[in-house]
């Protein structure tokens, strides 16, 4: 009977591992979550960012489409060793401006900011498709 628990334990055991890898292959490849907003004179992309870098996110605007790829790297925790990834290392997202928009792609402006958004302003009228990104702070 202790065979049976034993053989029940460990099959338990693997499905859990295996539900735990699946998940975190899922979270992988979710877009990063992203709201649009949309004052009179400029539109704003929120991008939810958390860890992010500033080194480790790419931000690109082509056929009124914003684009933003964060290749988050994770820490290494000395004693411990990796069991179930779980954070990402590549996350993407995308708005797309309404049909009508028109921007001056060369005068947006990107922030990370502290709380872990990516704002990216987009001025309303005409430019340019790559976009540089800031800390809060104004500093590189």
């Amino acid at each position: 009977m202790s065979r049976l628990r034993e053989l029940g334990e460990t099959v338990g055991q693997q499905v859990f591992e295996g539900v735990g890898r699946v998940s975190s292959r899922a979270q992988e490849r979710r877009p990063l979550p992203v709201d649009l907003l949309e004052s009179d004179d400029a539109y704003l992309a929120v991008f939810d960012a958390p860890g992010a870098d500033r080194e480790d996110v790419q931000i690109r605007f082509d056929e009124n489409t914003l684009y933003v790829r964060i290749d988050r790297f994770r820490e290494f925790y000395e004693d411990f060793e990796m069991r179930v990834p779980g954070r990402g290392l590549a996350l993407d997202g995308q708005v797309t401006l309404p049909e009508e928009a028109s921007v001056e792609e060369g005068a947006a402006k990107a922030t990370l900011t502290d709380s872990g958004t990516i704002q990216v302003r987009l001025p309303k009228v005409g430019g340019d498709t790559t976009i540089d990104v800031e800390n809060e702070a104004g500093t590189d």
